[in-house]
């Protein structure tokens, strides 16, 4: 068995977000890492829209990012610090949109280790050096400079180790041309160490060292440290030099402090807190993440709490002394991993769970009435400042980017009856979560509808000049005329225009500079700027079937086959060419290439002809209408379109080049099918076709633009999008009803758009997130979702959600009362009144918690929901609560033998649950009955069980239960579930079980995979083969009798298999049952199962499914992970596919090496060696790799480069998308 990974949705959970000026121009972008996955987003400065200029998959994971610029430089470099033991610069070069490796340092072994550096990065201010530091003991700097030729240089490391020393965080202290300084926030643990009873770890306090780069001697001094008073998690550089006073503030638990050299007082502040907060009141606060932002002029820093709330922290600074530190609340948004202020106002969230944020800094909160704490305002140790929590007000959002990060859970079904399977995912944490429905197709944005007389059967836009931006007219055609609507601020019929209104139109379209013409079935019409009209006339009792225009040629096909061509003059006249061509059938559709920039005419006209055939002809005056090529297609055909695709035009303000694409005519058959064929643009040849099902109906082709290049929409049962981007040929369908007839569409509203029909209706569509591949529809939960099962019958799902540290909505307000009855007492005799108006006020209050956060409620306490909710409305139809810390673990649906047809929803919970070490006081097992067609749950009873009850199947008629470490067969009783058969023999506690026939597959937390036998005679569970391996699995599937797939929670997915010989009839004990319960635990099972394939995916996998992606498809296995990536590994299906991948991913591990350093073959077996699996992810990068190196590659395998990318794209279209 032999498997192939590929990536459908990259991971979306964002790690490090750092921004700069990467590409060496005016504009602001910023780089994210998501995991293992680099990528750069440009927030376009007009319309606050965010775009994905360049994602890349470095193979490593990333554990540190910064940006750099050298001294006076205008260019921001990008730092890695990652699992590969090396440092990593790279530069993004905007012309060829790659990142470029500037230098790989090597310090170390590769791998997240304790010692070796890579998890800290510090960066000196003015861009000399660099340290990159160790979670203990080591650190490194690294100088950079310039060479004579203005390259990055990078000197050798200077060593700045101290053994025995924990480092929590580091940056580079900002002293103007100083000695490059770095501060670090320490520990040192070798007296703790050296103490056994201890007392010492209790005491030992932190440091905050401070260590000089001297680059006279060029060497590291460690040269000041100071113990702190409180635990501190992170630093802030403060500007210094001529910018500012320097030194740093230390973000610690409740307070916040500045600390500097030489006379400096430290200035502490407490970090303020949310008045009336439900909050278990003994926590500390502290601050998650900062953001600097500084101008010529002033300074300010951005600091979140972990519940979210942002403040604006300024310095009051006397000479060059601190005197104040100064905190003003400033609004509150999701809790974030990291906060990027950009020179054009706009604030970046990358938001620790869900989906990310682009806000406009509308205000800078000087003004307004919100109070303003100091550290020099008077107060008791212990005691801070409160301040009201409120919806934005300085913030104001401008994009959202839709994150699944993390995935809970995940269950592929078609429950719309949409033909494409749904995945249906539970996403997100705590008050923020959401069910969405992922479908695949890029989300059509419905600009306006309107309503049309008739139903029309055709539409196009125009430009009356050439330099207009946007279009002038709609022409709409109908069966027997044609209307056209002028576009302004509205749209409105214009009778003027030129165009003949009484007959249908075939064509119309600009022509040369500034005129007009129209083609219709009696002839031509060619309206002249100065509404001049020209017309040429059929000849006898021929009409003019099909035509083809561009800005400067008209061909038109007569009936009986007959093709004439005119080409515009320099005058602007339309000439006829003189002779015209007899086609060999009649003419069915025709297109022609637009006219390339600086050229008179485009060369080639594609005819497609009644005998399944498409002929290439030439427009060169030398052989003006002679055949050039044709090709034979295996239906007839409906439509034509050539477009150029994969260039890109120069763009002044970035200096990128301009790049001539390739010439791609796309033939639309009447079966369905769309061919995509290589123009070749000096023979016209016709080589390397694709081709792809689309739909039921004949496949029409539509020229549009999309971001400034050329694309195709192609519209069949539904419509298709075939574009290009980042390097790469997608083809997605529009999530959108269909469409008849389309056209692309240019105004001020709406610059990038689509004017399509569909009935009687004229629509003016947009598709701003190109490259996504799912669309999703997400309704909001209330906690965090675990699991959910699906009801057949009624296609309802039924959700369990718990939160750990958090309140029901009963304890809530028991809570709420409780505080507002104390603030009553609190009050003296005469402010009665006003603290009554305050309680009340605070009653009434209700901040919604998905902006604000749900309230912590400390370990031990949960809250749990079971939910019925019907996922293509979203609506809920049932909601039970449970009891404040009780816990739903989880859920199964289940048909007993004794109660014939009726359906039970099973629910596991646990009581009163202590995470580490696991203790709970019990579990319950709730049974509900399925009312109402799926829409009701009625409680029946609950049984209460010893242990956590983490898996629950039906079985036979009866139910499997995982209790802790006994497996369980239970049954339905009238009072309770009661007990039938139990197994001892799981080693630590049960995470899934799976059943087939009397085989039954338990998943244990860390030893892998059990099989059991239930053997119905002697009422015995044995279990008879086990795993050599521990595996510590987070989830698995049954791909058949003999076979499992499992994934673990460090990202591996193994599949096991047992061997042929394997046995299940074996007998517990041989002498007898005496020895049945005392038997040891460390024997294990006799038989063990091998491990057909090892692959790591690099992060957490949270679902597993065998499923089928797409109509017609083949079947393959879904995973979804914790990072929000969904990816399927498909099986070989030929030795010789095998064969070729397996090259191929030899060659691009040699020829392109990981980007951050890591070598590829040890990070796919980071865990386990890599086996008999194949990286798609590294194959698929051949597309995007330099045209030499792609030859080369391609000459190994004895295949031509196109051959080898068609074979990429078969690959990935036979399975998915």
């Amino acid at each position: 068995m032999f498997l192939y990974n590929l990536t459908l949705q990259r991971g979306t959970g964002i790690t490090h977000a750092v921004h700069g000026n990467f590409s060496g121009t005016k504009q602001q972008e910023i780089i994210v890492s998501r995991g293992k996955i680099l990528e750069l987003l440009r927030p376009d400065p007009n319309t606050g829209k965010v775009y994905t200029l360049l994602t890349y998959e470095v193979f490593g994971v990333v554990r540190a990012l910064m940006p750099f610029r050298l001294t006076g430089g205008s260019k921001d470099y990008l730092v890695i610090g990652s699992d590969s033991g090396r440092i990593v610069i790279l530069e993004y070069i905007p012309q060829k949109n790659i990142f470029e490796k500037v230098h790989q340092e090597t310090f170390g072994k590769s791998g997240c280790r304790r010692i070796v550096p890579g998890q800290y990065l510090a960066i000196d201010p003015k861009g000399r050096a660099v340290m990159i530091g160790a979670v203990e003991k080591q650190k490194l700097v690294y100088i950079l400079n310039r060479d004579p030729q203005a390259r990055l240089t990078i000197s050798s490391p200077l060593e700045a180790h101290k053994s025995n020393t924990l480092v929590y965080h580091m940056v580079g202290v900002d002293v103007g041309f100083e000695n490059p300084t770095f501060a670090c926030l320490e520990i040192d643990y070798e007296e703790s160490d050296c103490d056994p009873s201890g007392e010492m770890a209790q005491k030992t306090q932190q440091m905050l060292t401070y260590y000089e780069l001297d680059l006279g001697l060029n060497h590291v001094v460690r040269k000041y440290s100071e113990q702190l008073e409180e635990h501190a998690n992170f630093l802030i550089t403060v500007p210094g030099g001529s910018e500012g006073p320097s030194g740093v503030l230390i973000c610690s638990e409740n307070y916040i402090t500045y600390k500097n050299f030489g006379d400096q007082p430290d200035i502490r502040c407490p970090i303020p807190r949310r008045r009336n907060d439900l909050d278990d009141p003994e926590r500390g606060m502290i601050f998650v993440c900062s953001a600097t932002h500084k101008t010529k002029s002033m300074f300010f820093f951005l600091a979140q709490t972990e519940q979210g709330d942002i403040f604006k922290i300024t310095l009051e600074t006397d000479e060059d002394m601190v005197t104040e530190i100064r905190l003003k609340y400033f609004d509150t948004v999701a809790v974030s991993t990291a906060l990027c202020v950009l020179k054009t106002g706009f604030l970046f969230i990358a938001s620790e769970f869900g989906n990310h944020y682009l806000y406009q800094i509308a205000h800078l909160g000087d003004d307004d009435d919100e109070p303003e704490f100091s550290s020099a305002m008077p107060l008791d140790e212990g005691d801070t400042f409160f301040f009201a929590p409120r919806p934005l007000k300085n913030l104001v959002m401008v994009d959202e980017m839709e994150s699944l990060s993390p995935i809970m859970h995940c269950q592929i079904a078609d429950l719309a009856n949409e033909d494409t399977p749904q995945l249906f995912t539970l996403c997100g944490r705590g008050p923020r979560s959401t069910l969405r429905v992922l479908r695949h197709g890029l989300e059509v944005s419905e600009m306006a509808v309107s309503e049309l007389p008739g139903n029309p059967n055709a539409v196009w836009t125009v430009k009356k000049n050439i330099e207009d931006e946007f279009d002038a007219y709609i022409i709409v055609s109908f069966v027997n005329a044609t209307l056209v609507l002028s576009i302004g601020e509205t749209v409105e019929e214009v009778t003027d225009s030129g165009f003949l209104g009484t007959t249908p139109t075939l064509s119309c379209s600009q022509l040369g500079d500034d005129a007009l013409v129209q083609v219709y079935p009696e002839g031509i019409r060619h309206i002249r700027s100065d509404k001049r009209v020209n017309e040429w006339k059929t000849p006898g009792n021929k009409t003019i079937v099909k035509c083809a225009i561009n800005q400067r040629q008209v061909v038109i096909a007569l009936t009986g086959g007959e093709l004439v061509y005119f080409e515009m003059d320099p005058t602007g006249q339309l000439n006829e060419y003189t002779e015209r061509k007899e086609m060999s059938a009649d003419v069915v559709c025709m297109a022609l290439g637009r006219v390339p920039s600086g050229e008179q005419r485009s060369r080639f006209l594609a005819v497609g002809l009644f005998d399944n055939t498409v002929r290439i002809i030439s427009l060169d005056p030398l052989d003006c209408l002679s055949p050039l090529s044709m090709q034979a297609l295996p239906a007839a055909p409906e439509a034509l379109c050539i477009v150029e695709m994969g260039g890109f035009e120069g763009k002044e303000e970035t200096g990128e080049a301009s790049k001539q694409g390739g010439l791609f005519l796309n033939i639309g058959l009447q079966n369905g099918v769309l061919l995509r064929t290589v123009l070749d643009t000096v023979t016209g040849d016709l080589s390397d076709t694709r081709t792809r099902y689309l739909g039921s109906r004949a496949v029409k082709l539509f020229r549009i633009t999309t971001q400034g290049s050329e694309a195709v929409l192609a519209m069949s049962s539904r419509s298709w999008l075939s574009y290009n981007y980042q390097n790469r040929f997608h083809l997605t369908p529009l999530s959108y009803e269909t469409l008849e007839y389309a056209s692309g569409f240019a105004s001020e509203q709406c610059p990038e758009g689509i004017v399509a029909i569909s009935t009687n209706t004229l629509r003016i569509l947009a598709l701003e997130k190109l490259g996504a591949v799912f669309n999703q529809v997400s309704t909001p939960l209330q906690y965090t979702p675990r699991k959910f099962v699906i009801h057949p019958e009624s296609n309802n799902l039924v959700v369990i959600e718990t939160d750990h540290n958090a309140y029901t909505d009963e304890t809530k307000q028991q809570r709420k009362q409780q505080m507002a009855e104390e603030m009553v007492e609190a009050a003296g005799e005469e402010e009665q009144q006003l603290a009554a108006e305050m309680a009340a006020a605070f009653l009434t209050e209700n901040l919604p918690e998905d902006m604000f956060g749900a309230p912590k409620a400390g370990p031990g306490m949960w809250a749990s929901v079971i939910r019925i909710i019907n996922p293509i409305s979203g609506k809920t139809l049932k909601k039970i609560s449970l009891e404040q810390n009780e816990a739903a673990y989880s859920i199964a649906l289940v048909k007993f033998a004794s109660r014939g047809d009726d359906e039970f929803v099973l629910v596991g919970t646990v009581q009163e649950l202590m995470l580490n070490p696991r203790s709970c006081s019990a579990g319950f097992i709730y049974v509900y009955q399925l009312m109402e067609n799926g829409e009701n749950l009625e409680f029946v009873h609950r049984t209460q069980v010893d242990d956590v009850p983490a898996a629950i199947v039906s079985f036979q008629g009866r139910v499997l239960i995982g209790v802790g470490r006994y497996l369980r067969v239970y049954d339905l009783g009238k009072k309770k579930l009661l007990r039938k058969c139990e197994n001892k023999h799981i080693p630590n506690f049960i995470v899934g079980i799976h059943t087939m026939g009397n085989r039954i597959v338990v998943s244990d937390i860390q030893e892998s995979f059990h099989f059991v036998r239930y053997r119905r005679q002697e009422n015995q569970l044995i279990v008879f083969a086990d795993d050599t391996t521990p595996r510590w699995i987070t989830c698995s599937c049954m791909l058949d009798y003999n076979t499992v797939a499992g994934a673990d929670k460090f990202g591996n997915v193994a599949i096991v298999r047992l061997p042929q010989d394997t046995s299940d009839d074996v007998d517990e004990d041989p002498t007898g049952n005496k020895a049945l319960w005392d038997r040891g635990l460390l024997n294990g099972a006799s038989q063990k199962s091998d491990v057909m394939t090892n692959f790591h995916v690099g992060e957490v996998v949270t679902s597993l499914q065998k499923s089928t992606l797409i109509p017609g498809g083949s079947e393959s296995l879904v995973y979804t992970t914790l990072s929000g990536s969904i990816g399927i590994l498909v099986p070989f299906t030929s030795h010789e596919d095998h064969d070729f991948f397996q090259h191929l991913e030899m060659h691009m591990r040699s020829e392109l090496p990981p980007l951050c350093g890591r070598d590829h073959l040890a990070f796919r077996s980071y865990y386990f060696p890599v086996k008999n699996s194949i990286d798609g992810d590294l194959c698929e990068m051949y597309n995007s790799m330099d045209p030499v190196k792609q030859k080369a590659i391609a000459e190994e395998l004895d295949r031509t480069p196109n051959e080898v990318s068609k074979k990429l794209e078969d690959t990935r279209t036979r399975y998915a998308f």
